[in-house]
């Protein structure tokens, strides 16, 4: 998910959830399915808004997966033409995959833990090595086999007890993020009768082997709101109810920290941080407060030694601050400045070592990694020579060393994971992504960072890569793709799939618009509630640019995003529809009113710091002029190919299927619109490494064939 109501003139059919009559706008082969009109009146404010496709908001009515599987034989009929060039494509791009490929081993407590997959299979197996890599292998879980009989298969939550004997691990067999936990022996490979359902799949061991502290989620809302104590062996109907948050805009999550010593559970919500704290030798204590919720006062803890280090925005820390207190009174007017704000630099997140803390920092849109010696002697930021990256440390679970991991990755450069020395300064390159089938050569590819002027003045950088060669006369088909919500950085990264559209003559581009976090936290708080539209004019603009600048033109612009990227797409398909010849909107929030107005949606409370509250008139109606499907009006669209899941927790299937629907009897071309619902998984689409390959040539073909690309 994360106005002007424009009603149509159609022909109302109440026998059947859809008709197959030709409407005089199509001149398709084969007729779309026209969604039933049942008008449902909905009023806030004194304002009336008619809903038409309300009923659509039923997956257990069989008229409603009736329509959504009409809706998919209309999208395959359609599309037949393309499907041989969808199967030639999922084989090019998983020929590219090492299939025999496996994570680089990290030493965690004794064992060496890797992720591995094997040629032809799907899913990951999990294993790890004691003491040494040259150890017989111990698989602790093969997930293709646990994913037999499923047809949508995930697992996560994995946690190791203290003794390494334990696992308790989480699965999800329908795609809806709601878990079962169970526990497993990894000695002697049994399967305890411990099994929890409906939970999220967080849990977290204490030190005495047998105590499990885990987040249980509501039924219907699937907010992580309570946290259990569980004793290994016990009925787990006796689990002790640790926590419960009442307040419906928080989530609640539990972990152990790096050092060991401590549990805390964490209660978040869009502005505020609560931690609560207990020594993780004593699993019966009682949580303790480590700052109580201010409203506004966001914070997260690291401990180390006798204290804890917060990164926090206390005193107007906008782009957040580094703190210090020592374990024994942890309450703010104890914390005491370690790396001061800054209005140029977010901080972003801390790693600690025994001799060096690493500070992870984001200037001018880059990634920085900053090693401070506990010294206070010698620091330094490890070199970057390109615009075009992304750094981020990756998994340091060890305190006594010297050696820092981290990944790097380009637009044109595969990701490496590397080990560097932070006394000696040099590193070792454990691994870089391998791209099969001897043709990729990044020096074949030109990666730039440019800048738009957006229609305030605001400067918004774009990056891009495309093959070297490139011609600006407007002729390039150019991918723009975006996100600018929740405050998530949209980092430049490498993608060997991307290579199939880079290699056909396609500009891949990642607009930084506001509502991320890329140019800092006021880059956040400038796209997010009254000021959301920045993030839509922003995105706009920024397909002006690539255009004036003949990149690309409106006949060969595409537009992409998901999710709340998808919101974005619905905004701009509505405000600007003639920059884009078509546009790809992946599980797409686009009806923000009636969902933000149903506290019994899932995660929909927990937005309103995001969002806005719209039972608060100045939000209502804020969201009210901007909502995709609300705006939905008669004009030309571009072509559009929409994407969802029948399970998704997070964008119900009804918002695109909805949105579909109007825009099937509005708009005033017959340019392509599909609705392509998967119909056994949720928000993250298909399960499976190569099942999701098979999604991404959808989206390919879709683009390759408006460009008249047939191979």
């Amino acid at each position: 998910m994360k106005n002007t109501l424009h009603l149509a003139c159609v022909c109302i059919i109440f026998a059947t959830s859809y008709s197959q009559n030709k409407t005089e706008t199509m001149s398709k082969k084969t007729s779309p399915p026209i969604a039933t009109i049942q008008p449902k009146t909905l009023e806030k404010h004194g304002d009336v808004r008619i809903d038409n496709y309300f009923w659509l908001n039923d997956r257990e009515n069989p008229k409603v997966i009736d329509y959504l599987n009409k809706e998919n034989e209309y999208y395959t009929a359609e599309t037949a033409s393309t499907k041989e060039f969808q199967t030639a494509l999922f084989n090019e791009m998983k020929s590219r995959i090492k299939e025999d490929d496996e994570s680089v081993p990290y030493l965690y407590n004794g064992y060496y833990y890797i992720t591995r997959f094997e040629t032809g299979k799907d899913y990951p197996i999990h294993s790890r090595k004691k003491g040494s890599l040259e150890a017989k292998e111990e698989i602790m879980f093969d997930c293709n086999a646990m994913a037999i009989g499923h047809k949508y298969f995930q697992l996560g939550g994995i946690s190791i007890s203290n003794d390494n004997q334990f696992a308790v691990y989480a699965t999800d067999v329908v795609g809806r993020r709601i878990y079962t936990l169970q526990i497993k022996n990894l000695i002697t490979g049994e399967i305890l009768s411990d099994k929890i359902e409906n939970v999220t799949g967080n849990a977290v061991w204490a030190n005495d082997n047998k105590t499990i502290f885990y987040t249980h989620q509501d039924e219907k809302t699937l907010r992580s709101d309570k946290v259990f104590k569980h004793k290994m062996g016990v009925d787990t109907s006796k689990d002790a109810l640790i926590y419960f948050e009442k307040d419906d805009t928080f989530n609640v999550s539990v972990a152990k920290g790096k050092s060991k010593k401590y549990i805390a559970i964490a209660c978040s919500s869009t502005l505020t941080d609560e931690y609560r704290t207990i020594l993780a030798d004593e699993p019966d204590s009682e949580f303790k407060v480590f700052q109580k919720r201010i409203r506004g006062l966001e914070y997260s803890i690291s401990h180390y030694g006798d204290s804890f280090y917060i990164v926090t925005n206390k005193d107007k820390a906008t782009n957040f601050k580094l703190m210090k207190v020592n374990e024994s009174d942890t309450s703010k007017e104890n914390w005491m400045d370690v790396i001061a704000h800054r209005e140029d630099v977010l901080l972003e997140g801390i790693d600690i070592f025994a001799a060096y803390l690493v500070v992870s920092e984001r200037s001018n849109g880059l990634n920085k990694i900053r090693i401070m010696p506990w010294s206070g002697k010698g620091e330094y930021y490890l070199p970057f020579e390109i615009e075009t990256y992304t750094c981020y440390t990756t998994s340091n679970v060890d305190f006594d060393t010297d050696i820092l991991r981290y990944g790097y990755q380009s637009m044109a450069t595969p990701s490496s994971v590397i080990d560097f020395n932070m006394k000696t300064k040099t590193k070792e390159i454990k691994k870089e992504q391998q791209v099969l089938g001897g043709k990729f050569d990044k020096y074949n590819y030109t990666e730039e960072r440019v800048w738009a002027t957006a229609t305030d003045g605001t400067q918004v950088p774009i990056s891009m890569v495309y093959r070297k060669g490139l011609k600006k006369d407007g002729q390039n088909p150019l991918l723009l793709y975006a996100y600018g919500s929740y405050g998530m950085s949209m980092d430049p990264y490498f993608s060997s799939t991307r290579l199939s559209l880079l290699d056909r003559g396609f500009v891949y581009a990642i607009a930084h618009i506001r509502g991320g976090e890329d140019l800092g936290r006021q880059w956040y708080e400038n796209g997010k509630l009254l000021k959301k539209k920045n993030t839509f004019t922003d995105f706009i603009d920024c397909s002006k640019f690539v255009i004036s600048e003949k990149y690309t033109s409106p006949e060969h612009l595409y537009a992409e995003g998901g999710s709340a990227g998808g919101l974005l797409m619905g905004a701009i398909v509505n405000l600007a529809p003639q920059l884009y010849n078509g546009v790809i909107a992946q599980v797409p929030f686009v009806d923000v009113m009636t969902t933000m107005l149903d506290d019994t949606i899932p995660l929909t409370t927990g937005e309103y710091d995001e969002w806005g509250n719209p039972n608060v008139k100045k939000y209502y109606d804020y969201m009210r002029s901007y909502s995709p499907y609300d705006n939905v009006i008669a004009q030309d669209y571009p072509n559009m190919y929409v994407s969802t899941g029948l399970h998704d927790s997070q964008v119900q299937y009804w918002e695109p299927a909805k949105w579909v629907a109007k825009l099937r009897v509005t708009k005033t071309n017959n340019k392509q619109l599909f609705l392509d619902t998967n119909m056994d998984a949720g928000h993250g689409g298909a399960s499976g490494r190569f099942e999701a390959l098979k999604e991404l040539a959808k989206e390919f073909t879709f683009l390759l064939d408006l460009e008249k690309i047939k191979k």
